[in-house]
Parts: structure tokens; sequence; C-alpha cells
């Protein structure tokens, strides 16, 4: 398939090929939009870390593999006579553009990020199907970034709490709450009060201004970077994991903390 084809039409006409009943590829033709997600979930987050790792080469490939797996999707939607690749992309352009006024229309111009976010919400909850408030924070987000988008959503119309020491204290309620139930051995309850503890929790970085996947994220890395350094030295030691004490892999981990791990 030459590459001096526009992009699109080449991608266009290699679906063709592996999609075609006779001579395309048997897996190819075996899949459906439903079968597809768990892999454009994936590619999804291999961008997310090539972005984070500021990895051009690997951002732009993930980016290639997003895009050909949301043509691929397209493309069966249309071979359904749902829709195609045009319609998805002339409806993506004109919500952009109805959604910036400012920018295409006669509205006035707005200077400032705040102000572009707020009339974007106006005009996006003014064109929106009809349904319970919350019903627009999709449910199968990963549970971190729904509560952040729930809370954030109910607070624009004014059930938030003011300040962040108002979600420290009921974090602290929370918490007393969820010991009270560990005492009581009520699982159920236990996992329910633990639930709300993540939900408070979630929505105190959403009041300090922290994004609160990436401070997870954060996190992670640095426990996998302070554990794997514990390894290092144990094995200089021609120590293994499961040979060594707790409290000698704690003096290890205070190591790599000094050591800004």
């Amino acid at each position: 398939m030459t590459s001096a084809m526009p992009p699109l039409k080449r991608i266009s006409r290699i679906l063709e090929s592996l999609l075609d009943p006779k001579q395309g590829c048997p897996w190819d033709r075996e899949q459906t939009p439903a079968t597809l997600k768990s892999y454009l979930l994936e590619e999804t987050y291999e961008l997310l870390a090539a972005i984070e790792q500021g990895d051009i080469p690997a951002i732009k490939e993930e980016l290639g593999d997003c895009l050909f797996l949301l043509a691929f999707m397209s493309r069966l939607y249309e071979a359904a006579e749902q829709f195609d690749l045009e319609e998805v992309l002339n409806a993506a352009a004109d919500k952009i553009v109805q959604r910036h006024p400012h920018v295409f229309g006669e509205a006035e111009t707005l200077n400032r990020a705040s102000e572009v976010k707020r009339k974007w919400h106006e005009l996006k909850q003014a064109q929106k199907r009809p349904g319970p408030y919350l019903s627009s924070v999709p449910q199968n987000l990963p549970a971190l970034m729904r509560a952040h988008r729930l809370s954030e959503r109910a607070g624009r119309v004014g059930f938030d709490w003011s300040q962040p020491a108002q979600v420290l204290e009921t974090l602290e309620k929370e918490i007393v709450e969820l010991k009270e139930a560990v005492s009581a051995q009520d699982q159920s309850r236990v996992s329910a009060e633990l639930g709300d503890v993540l939900f408070t929790l979630t929505n105190l970085t959403r009041h300090l201004k922290v994004n609160a996947e990436q401070a997870l994220q954060a996190a992670n890395n640095r426990f996998q970077k302070r554990f794997d350094y514990i390894e290092e030295k144990l094995a200089a030691r021609k120590q293994r994991l499961e040979e060594a004490t707790l409290a000698e892999m704690d003096q290890i981990w205070e190591e790599a903390k000094a050591k800004g791990l």
C-alpha cells in the first residue's frame, strides 16, 4: 500500500484489505467494537506513559496505534451502516467550533483559561442530552478519575466544600467511622467506609489543586524505585528478598528515601 497516498485514505484501504471476507485477516474479521475496547484502553495507557516519559518516538507510535484503533472501530460501525469515519470527524469538528464561539463566532473574547473552561461547561450543559445531572460522567472511567469528575461536577452547582480544611475535617470523620467498622469486624461496612475515605481523599486532592491519578502514580513509581533499590542492595550481599527480614528491608528503604528515590 503506497505511502504517497493521503494517510486517512491509506488507513481506509488497509482496513478494507484486513476486513476483506475472502483474503483479509481472520483475526481482524472477528473483531467488534466491544472486543476492541480493551485494546484501545491499553494503547491509551501506553500513550500516557510515553507522554509522561517525554519519549517523542514512542508518543508518535502510540498516537498512531490509538488513531488506527479508532479508525478500525469507525470502519466496523460503517459496515453496520450506522456511521463512517468522515461523519465522526465532522461531528468532532462541529462540536469544537460550537464550543469555541469566542474564536469561531461573534461571542465576546475570552482572555483567561478559566473563562474558557466555564463557558465550555455552560455550552456543554445547554447541548447535553436529557438525563440526571451526573449521568454525563462515564461509569467506566478509572475510579479515581470518576470520583474527581463526579465531585467536580456536583461542585459546579454548589454541592461542595468551600475550602480544603473542611475536606480534612470530613476525612478525619470518615477515618473514625472506618476504625469503628474495623473494630466491629463488619467486612461489608469496612468496604463502604474505606470507599468513603478514598472518595474524600480524592476530593482533598481536587481542592489542593493536585491530580489524584498523577499523585498516586508518582507514589507508585517511588515505591517501585525504592523496592528495586532494596532488591539491588540485597543482591550485592548475595541475599534474596525472601531471605531478608523486615527490619533489614526497612533499613534499606530508609537509605533509598535518604537518597531521594
